[in-house]
């Protein structure tokens, strides 16, 4: 009997808790829409995304950049100096579209250009797929392409070549996630070359790109 009653009790507890829950977050769900939050709120946020979703890897630096994690600082430097502007293309039925992460947006609304640049109406961040082929290790140069995705329009190639100057020159460049545009390294992106794309948006990199693991 004792047992039970212990049980009943815990499951009365853990339905308050539960309510509790529910209530503060449709609180803050409302207090947001009233609200949208501004730029200072977004970085705070963003500050402790990067605590959750560091959390794990621990002992490491709570935070290292994409682009240093596929290419090393130096390289990782000049692929952010030399990124492009992304501007906006006209798509079906008139509208303007900006790149965008396949990922997450796949349609012209979330790609239509919004109130700041980095961002599109819908609140996605203009995205550029990066490919590079470094080849200073033969007295080369190192190519840089960004592949920049628009729904319904595919793939734009841009490129851009750098020497060791360059490298040197551009190495310790700030490296920020809020950096424009967002930059995804394509060596490092799982699945890339089995995602299905609609007609006429296949991606001209699918198989071509040999992976690296951090």
């Amino acid at each position: 009997m004792g047992l039970k009653s212990d049980s009943a009790s815990a499951s009365v507890e853990h339905a308050g808790l539960a309510l509790m829950i529910a209530l503060i977050v449709a609180g803050a769900v409302a207090a947001v829409a009233a609200h949208p939050p501004g730029p200072e709120a977004r970085e705070l946020g963003s500050a402790i995304a990067r605590k959750i979703r560091c959390a794990p890897r621990l002992p490491d630096p709570c935070w290292r950049d994409p682009l240093t994690e596929a290419y090393g600082r130096s390289i990782g430097g000049v692929a952010r100096a030399f990124a492009p502007t992304p501007e906006p293309r006209a798509g079906s039925g008139g509208a303007v579209l900006l790149p965008v992460d396949f990922r997450h947006c796949r349609s012209v609304s979330c790609a239509v250009p919004g109130d700041r640049p980095e961002l599109t109406a819908s609140n996605r961040r203009v995205t550029a797929f990066l490919e590079i082929d470094d080849r200073r290790s033969s007295g080369g140069t190192v190519w840089l392409d960004y592949w920049l995705y628009r729904p319904t329009l595919g793939w734009e190639r841009v490129s851009r070549e750098g020497d060791a100057a360059d490298v040197a020159a551009h190495a310790m460049t700030p490296l920020l996630e809020t950096d424009h545009p967002r930059l995804v390294p394509l060596e490092t992106l799982a699945g890339r070359n089995h995602v299905a794309f609609a007609a006429g948006e296949e991606p001209p990199w699918r198989w071509r790109v040999e992976s690296v693991f951090p």
